[in-house]
């Protein structure tokens, strides 16, 4: 076992100290100082630590003594309470080493100790409300999620008038409401009394002024200071002017991406056109019509089929000439763009909250190879509303194709130079608001890898509506749902996530893969065939577990199977009548399949490629936790990250955080917001250097622990104030009508992270 860190002599400077410098501490600071538990990976077993094989080794040489003369041995003091000892790993319990334990091991204080139970806190939110509910349905307008949770405000007092926030003193722009504006039209008043005074952070330098050369929230930035200056004029008196330059990018325009370097940005007109009903979605309106008549006749042959079986053997001729009879569907899918799942492409779960354009972006930076956006709701998309809009936003890194190793793998027509990290994932309860989301989203966002249909998402408030894991009970449906969306959806294959049912114990994933590779039994008899989906994401547990379970993975590899046989043995598994259309099939000729659940680090990772059999795996909770996984399922190994390390990777989420929203008020508001957000997950991070089993497990819980200094300590706390203090060394003391509310404190939804 490595030394740990002696914990006596100089303390390291205080990380919360005002006076402290940003940047990262020297490399000679204590700060950087690591621990590593594995300096040498053994190449016959690299999940075992040395730690493991010195246990393993004191294990066989204690195999005479008798459990109880070894309870004996361990024991001390008057009343034979058990002393600190080489522990055993305890299931749910993170196996810290009895040296950063802040109470000894076997101590009192340590048995009444209680681990933290988030994942059953997330359960409680999700009990169907509605039972015995009668307090009226304004009562129940009100829940849903994070309805409880009050994040306050974080703007101006008077917030200046955006016709003078980039102009200069003298020659603002002209306000179409006049007199009559709620807001400030005197610059030096709006700087003197209603703006709060300039951050020091970042050195006291705008940091998108910094790298853009220009800062678009001008006057309300709050690093004003380092972009703007007092001229004087020639008749002597002194303007204030906002200053262009810093660094800047020296990057031409790039088709697609914006002056911020965004993608998929849909412009105020398309949705101001969208709320006025004015976008047409022909084909949408074509095929929803289709469904409907096909729903009437499929009514109508399911009673006629029901007679024939009793008459005769139903011979192909017969199949046949039923398929006749059918209406065909008005449009065939289109060429799709091939796409490509391996071991290489590690993908980043859409995540409701924190699966925003920061927190991808860093993962990116990490390592992960395909990014989605957060589930957006249909029938907002489709009314033009900004917020939901604001989802399908992208940064120009996840533009780029993801990995693929073209020298082991061989993709049949696959581009990998056209290929895309981000797609999107949408929700719906009906037919056509999926079809019209998805005609509406390929028709003004260009750069999507996919459309992937949420068929897991467990919120009461979505399942009620018939839509997320409501689907897994309503097969037909859900069919009609990806048929229809492939056939809309142009060079843009359409994928599906579900779940392994809705209820415990009682699986349906199964049955569902199988119809959502090869289409159902009555679709293929009216000649339909497939519904075409590229990609099927499973993710190994029911809606009505949650987390309290581990994931099954076991019931992951059974699906893996089945889509595994389908894709090598095609047609040769059907009869000629089940036959499916080409034209129907997905693209590639085969269905990839991922699993999704506990994924925490490269073994993790590499067990469930080989185990499971799964082309890729999907990763939650697991990146909250540790963003830098995609890293390590890079190279292979555990990456012990210093805290200073870690901090570096808060600065960077701030950084990007202030170019997606802003560094004005409101903006560093939100960033603060989502950086706490993300806090609340990163916390349960305990660095391997010091746990005492590798690897680790995701639904285990740390007692309370030390880390190897004063700053690893403060990552660790699951204190949201200290996630606060975190915040200000960044972003400056909150605004005073700030409030977060950590959601395993409110009676509000946990974070939806699928796995």
């Amino acid at each position: 076992m490595a030394t740990a860190p002696e914990v006596h002599g100089a303390l390291p400077p205080n990380p919360l100290d005002q006076s402290m410098d940003l940047k990262d501490p020297s490399p000679s600071n204590n700060t950087d100082k690591k621990v590593h538990p594995q300096k040498v990976q053994l190449a016959e077993d690299s999940s075992v630590t040395k730690a493991e094989k010195h246990e393993r080794q004191v294990a066989a040489d204690d195999f005479v003594d008798s459990p109880s003369k070894r309870r004996r041995l361990d024991t001390n003091g008057e009343n034979g309470d058990p002393g600190p000892t080489r522990s055993e790993r305890q299931k749910g319990v993170a196996p810290v080493k009895p040296e950063f334990l802040i109470f000894p091991p076997g101590s009192k204080e340590d048995r009444n100790a209680t681990v933290a139970d988030d994942d059953a806190a997330e359960g409680v939110a999700h009990l169907d409300q509605s039972k015995g509910d009668k307090r009226g349905k304004k009562r129940e307008k009100s829940q849903g999620q994070n309805t409880h949770r009050n994040f306050g405000a974080s703007r101006d007092e008077v917030g200046l008038c955006a016709s003078r926030a980039n102009s200069p003193e003298f020659s603002p722009g002209e306000c179409r409401f006049g007199d009559s504006c709620k807001f400030e039209h005197d610059l030096r008043k709006y700087l003197r009394y209603w703006k709060r005074e300039d951050l020091k952070t970042f050195e006291g330098i705008c940091p998108i002024w910094k790298m853009k050369g220009k800062c678009d929230v001008g006057w309300k930035c709050r690093f004003v200071g380092s972009h703007s200056q007092e001229m004087q004029t020639e008749d002597g008196s002194k303007e204030l002017i906002l200053i262009e330059g810093g660094r800047g990018d020296e990057r031409l325009p790039i088709a697609g991406v914006s002056d911020i370097g965004t993608i998929n940005d849909v412009s105020t007109q398309s949705k101001a056109d969208l709320t006025k009903r004015k976008v047409q979605t022909p084909k949408a309106d074509r095929y929803t019509e289709w469904i409907d008549k096909s729903g009437k006749e499929m009514e109508e042959h399911i009673q006629k089929a029901a007679k024939q079986r009793r008459t005769t053997d139903g011979n192909i001729e017969e199949m046949e000439e039923n398929r006749a009879n059918f209406t065909e569907p008005p449009l065939l899918p289109s060429e799709k763009r091939r796409i490509y799942f391996g071991p290489e492409t590690p993908v980043l779960a859409p995540l409701t909250t924190q699966g925003n354009l920061p927190f991808r972006r860093l993962c990116v930076g990490l390592g992960a190879q395909v990014t989605y956006s957060e589930m957006a709701m249909s029938l907002p998309l489709i009314q033009g509303h900004k917020s939901e809009w604001a989802l399908l936003r992208a940064h120009e890194s996840e533009a780029l194709p993801p990995a693929y190793k073209s020298v082991t793998t061989v993709v049949r027509d696959y581009d990998n130079g056209k290929d895309f990290k981000f797609g999107a994932q949408i929700a719906a309860n009906k037919p056509w608001q999926a079809l019209k989301a998805t005609e509406i989203l390929t028709k003004f966002c260009p750069h999507l890898r996919v459309i992937d249909l949420n068929c897991g998402c467990p919120i009461d408030l979505v399942y009620r509506t018939g839509a997320g894991s409501a689907l897994l009970d309503s097969p037909g449906k859900l069919e009609k749902i990806v048929r229809g969306m492939n056939g809309v959806s142009g060079e843009v294959p359409v994928t599906v996530k579900i779940r392994m049912g809705t209820k415990d114990n009682k699986p349906t994933a199964i049955k569902l893969v199988d119809r959502l590779a090869y289409g159902s039994q009555d679709a293929l008899d009216t000649g339909v065939g497939s519904c075409g989906a590229a990609a099927i994401t499973l993710h190994g547990r029911s809606r009505q577990q949650r987390y309290t379970k581990n994931a099954d993975w076991e019931y992951i590899s059974e699906c893996a199977t089945l889509i595994k046989q389908y894709n090598e043995k095609g047609d040769d598994l059907a009869d000629t009548a089940r036959q499916p259309d080409s034209r129907n099939q997905p693209p590639n000729d085969r269905v990839y399949f991922l699993g999704n659940g506990d994924c925490y680090s490269h073994i993790d990772y590499q067990r469930h490629l080989e185990e499971a059999k799964v082309d890729s795996v999907m990763i939650a909770r697991g990146a909250l936790i540790k963003p830098w996984i995609f890293e390590e399922i890079e190279k292979g190994q555990y990456i012990d990250k210093s805290a200073s390390e870690r901090l570096a990777l808060v600065e960077q989420f701030v950084r990007n955080g202030l170019e997606a929203w802003g560094s004005d008020e409101m903006g560093i508001g939100t960033t603060r917001r989502f950086l706490l957000e993300w806090l609340s997950f990163a916390y349960r991070y305990v660095p391997v250097g010091i746990l005492e089993h590798l690897p680790p497990n995701l639904q285990d819980r740390p007692p309370a622990w030390r880390g190897r200094n004063d700053l690893e300590t403060l990552l660790g706390s699951d204190n949201y104030k200290d996630w606060m203090k975190i915040s200000e060394m960044f972003l400056g003391p909150a605004h005073k009508d700030f409030n977060f509310q950590p959601k395993h404190k409110s009676n509000s939804y946990e974070i939806e992270a699928e796995g």
